[in-house]
């Protein structure tokens, strides 16, 4: 049913064409001063391109081209990208208004919407299939718009979003083919060659960021990913599994308005207080936090896989373990204020014993 061989060569261009295209985006972003700069919000303390996401598009197209997957609501999942990305860039280069980036962003879902790609029913535990009829437009244009920011908003250290996003797509990737998805499966893996061939030059240090571009063009593919295989699983859990194999973005970015709304701060400002950022305020190196997030992300996707063809008993028991894990991940990002942090000061203790072992 599947072109194995097609997809894995599909997967080796889009990793080469975005490593070696990542290159010239550095020099046209130096040159067109879409440059990220140090500031007391951020990590980093030297000038760095962005815009890498332009390369994470074109190898993504270029791998396309070659297998030229089918499907019908395909222009529209193109149309929709490329919007996503001039939104991205330009925000890159100008600093958009975030009601200039949300109109960008709907006007992307727009085309998905307008084919009829649409998140029409999910499946509950314990209620069965919900067919949402008129609200499927709305809660389609929420999910892609929500999880274009989460990605966005998870894109605050090296090699971060760009790993977190290679990681969910592979859970993804492996659901799909266990479902017999042929589209869901060929985007997964394009993506994934085109997120590894970025990560040579976005691990940290750095020598580049995707950017909004980036941020943005994974996010909205991600969120067509779902909206094309996971909600189409009607499973007994298929709700719960999307949002398990993305719980990383999505958990922050719910755990950062809570805050913002509980601080009266202002829901769309940027600040410091993500979870990647506590977790360096905890003790952990930039290197160590994105190897726990990544260790995070890889936990969840497992997750998902399971649940996507689990038992109710099986599954209660993995909805126990999810809970356990995001318990943890509350504490991490900063929501447990009793004082006490044995998960944080357990991580810290490891990366001291490797450490002093090496």
């Amino acid at each position: 049913m599947f072109n194995y061989s097609d997809w894995a060569i599909a997967c080796l261009i889009a990793l080469v064409s975005t490593f070696l295209l990542t290159y010239p985006v550095k020099k046209l972003a130096i040159k067109i001063k879409v440059v990220d700069m140090p500031n007391e919000r951020k990590i980093h303390t030297n000038s760095t391109p962005r815009l890498g996401g332009l390369a994470i598009f074109l190898g993504t197209l270029l791998g396309g081209l070659y297998i030229q997957p089918q499907h019908d609501h395909l222009l529209a999942i193109v149309l929709g990208a490329v919007v996503i990305l001039i939104t991205g860039a330009l925000d890159d280069r100008f600093s958009l208004r975030p009601v200039v980036k949300l109109a960008g962003q709907l006007m992307a879902a727009s085309f998905l919407i307008s084919s009829d790609l649409v998140i029409e029913q999910i499946t509950l535990p314990a209620i069965g299939r919900i067919d949402l009829g008129f609200l499927s437009v709305l809660i389609t244009a929420v999910w892609i718009v929500g999880i274009t920011n989460a990605i966005n908003l998870l894109d605050g250290l090296d090699g971060l979003a760009t790993g977190v996003s290679t990681i969910a797509l592979s859970s993804m990737f492996v659901m799909a083919i266990i479902d017999g998805q042929a589209l869901p499966a060929a985007l997964c893996i394009i993506l994934i060659g085109a997120n590894l061939g970025f990560l040579y030059h976005n691990f940290h240090p750095a020598h580049i960021y995707m950017g909004d571009a980036g941020s943005n063009f994974l996010g909205f593919m991600i969120a067509v990913v779902s909206i094309v295989g996971l909600f189409k699983n009607l499973t007994l859990f298929g709700f719960i599994i999307p949002v398990i194999v993305l719980a990383v973005p999505i958990f922050d970015t719910l755990f950062t308005m809570v805050r913002r709304a509980y601080h009266q701060d202002p829901i769309m400002m940027p600040d410091n207080k993500h979870i990647h950022y506590r977790l360096l305020a905890a003790g952990l190196s930039h290197r160590q936090t994105v190897l726990v997030l990544y260790g995070f992300s890889a936990l969840f996707g497992t997750m998902a896989i399971l649940f996507s063809s689990a038992n109710v008993l099986v599954g209660i028991g993995i909805t126990i373990l999810v809970l356990f894990l995001l318990q943890i991940f509350a504490e991490a990002g900063g929501l447990v204020t009793d004082g006490r942090r044995p998960v944080l000061e357990g991580l810290k203790r490891l990366f001291r014993r490797r450490g002093k072992g090496h």
